[in-house]
């Protein structure tokens, strides 16, 4: 029997990056918090998890109405983009899984891309780094769209990219603002949590929430 969260047929897999594939947040966080005591400030987890799966536009608000109209957002970005870069600079570590579910797609002939809330090139330097630079039929960034997440456009697009149909595509997210870009696409969306735990809102608007990518694995073996 098909496990229930995998739509039939399936079309393609669509992974948002940081936090799903990428085990990347908690190097963000880091080089966050860092670049903000660097400038008198504090980014404490609370408020971190406010900018959790949110392109930086909607963060440059959320940060400026929370640090006061002096804070030097500019400024604060450029030294936590560095810093990420010093913490990333030996390699960007991957979720539990990540490879063999995708070297299992790639076998199977089941396209596969990336809609992630990162601007370019960032993104793709961030995949450069992990290793996994070539392995994505499609990467949108937040760079390739007008409205980014939780809007359903970067989903869109990223189908649009492959040629398949939306409602056959598996979306994989790990935040809550993800899920919302990927339900409103029609996708048939999973959650595998990070840093955000599932909410009544995530499960209403997901197919399932796993415990790790490699249960999406078990699915598609079990498939056949």
């Amino acid at each position: 029997m098909t496990p229930s969260f995998l739509p039939e047929p399936l079309d393609a897999v669509i992974f948002d990056m940081d936090g799903t594939l990428l085990d990347t947040e908690r190097l963000h966080h880091s080089a966050m918090a860092a670049a903000a005591r660097g400038l008198g400030a504090e980014i404490d987890a609370t408020l971190f998890a406010r900018l959790v799966g949110v392109h930086r536009d909607v963060n440059r608000v959320t940060l400026a109405a929370h640090m006061g109209d002096a804070f030097p957002i500019d400024r604060f970005y450029a030294e936590a983009d560095a810093g990420f870069d010093v913490l990333a600079a030996d390699g960007v570590p991957l979720r539990p899984g990540v490879v063999v579910l995708l070297d299992h797609l790639r076998d199977r002939g089941v396209p596969i891309a990336i809609a992630t809330s990162t601007a370019s090139p960032h993104a793709e330097a961030a995949l450069l780094r992990a290793g996994l630079a070539g392995h994505f039929d499609v990467v949108v960034t937040r760079s390739d769209v007008a409205n980014p997440k939780p809007a359903p456009d970067p989903y869109l697009l990223a189908a649009a990219r492959l040629g398949v149909r939306p409602a056959h595509c598996l979306a994989v997210e790990d935040s809550p603002n993800g899920i919302r870009a990927a339900a409103a696409a029609g996708m048939a969306t999973v959650m595998v949590p990070d840093l955000l735990p599932a909410t009544a809102e995530t499960r209403a608007l997901t197919v399932a929430t796993l415990e790790s990518l490699t249960e999406i694995l078990d699915a598609l073996i079990a498939r056949g």
